[in-house]
């Protein structure tokens, strides 16, 4: 018989039947929606590999799935799956790191450019208000050339806003546990200390994944930091942000607006005060909907379950198993 492998139903319909086919001539293709029900998890019960989207993969998941060989996560964060617990399993962790870096930076510059030239405000007043007699003029607005670009996270994608915000003629500064020698001698980045980055930034890129250490690391505190004049721009997790904090500094003007593309809770709610304010661009967490980015993450995610399945290492483990070699895999394929 073929392993078993079960792909999320949240993924997009044209998206999970590519990963199917693709996988069908090695596997046993089966798609569940809740992934926390009794008949879900039977049907986990005999599976050797989970491609999930949003669902947890957790404790009372993995004692369900004995023969689980690789969780393989559309995408590059990977917070709702508990890879301590399935490192102590044998079970790979794998993502899809490298190939949404410039789907990310893209729209965070997009988000910068909405903020600073007001473009929301000048598409409406372009249906709104233009042709009318007596119009009033909007306000100028703010060059990035010349500004100081702070980059919380210099990693993958924080190198390619980087690199951006080069070409923008913008000075770049970062904070990182790593330094990063490389992007500071070929894109004349400086290292600074956390707190210089937040109260020296014109605008600031957070690009961390969601850890306890990263949960909340933007909160009061660090907003009354940052000049009045600067804008935040989260592509990242919503948690990184204290989203209460956030909505107090916008409200009482402690920064001049944010552009967030994810929030604490998702779908953002409607009555969340971020909805009603003027200073605030929202995108629902599609930085990395592109369907060039989409077709990458598909392949990476088809290659190393079939590699595990295999019986040889992914290729893209998360941090935590990287150079790590597991023998469930190893010997199932013997």
């Amino acid at each position: 018989m073929k392993p078993k492998v079960i792909i999320s139903t949240q993924l997009r319909s044209r998206i999970r039947e590519a990963l199917g086919k693709l996988l069908s001539d090695v596997a046993e293709v089966r798609f569940l929606t809740d992934w926390t029900s009794s008949d879900s998890l039977k049907e986990i019960r005999d599976a050797e590999a989970l491609i999930p989207l949003h669902e947890y993969v957790d404790e009372k998941l993995l004692s369900h799935a004995s023969k689980l060989k690789v969780v393989s996560r559309f995408g590059v964060g990977y917070d709702r799956i508990d890879v301590e617990a399935c490192t102590k399993r044998g079970i790979y962790v794998t993502h899809t790191p490298g190939v949404l870096s410039r789907a990310v930076a893209e729209p965070t510059f997009a988000l910068m450019l909405c903020l600073s030239r007001r473009i929301l405000e000048a598409d409406r007043y372009v249906r709104r208000e233009w042709a009318k007699a007596g119009r009033a003029t909007l306000p100028l607005r703010e060059d990035l050339a010349g500004k100081t670009l702070g980059i919380i996270g210099l990693g993958r994608i924080g190198t390619e806003v980087a690199r951006r915000g080069k070409a923008f003629e913008m000075k770049i500064i970062y904070y990182d546990k790593v330094r990063r020698y490389d992007v500071e001698r070929d894109l004349e980045a400086e290292y600074v200390s956390f707190d210089e980055l937040l109260k020296t930034s014109d605008f600031v890129s957070i690009h961390v994944p969601l850890t306890p250490e990263t949960t909340s690391l933007i909160g009061e505190k660090e907003l009354k930091k940052m000049k009045k004049t600067a804008y935040i721009i989260n592509t990242s997790r919503g948690p990184v942000i204290d989203e209460k904090a956030l909505c107090r500094a916008l409200e009482e003007k402690w920064i001049a607006g944010a552009g967030l593309d994810v929030f604490a809770e998702e779908p953002l709610p409607s009555d969340s005060p971020l909805i009603r304010m003027k200073n605030v661009v929202l995108t629902p967490h599609m930085a990395t909907h592109t369907i060039e980015t989409r077709r990458l993450m598909m392949h990476t995610v088809v290659e190393d379950v079939r590699r595990v399945l295999a019986g040889k290492a992914p290729l893209n483990p998360v941090p935590e198993q990287k150079g790590k070699i597991f023998t469930k895999a190893a010997e199932a394929a013997e």
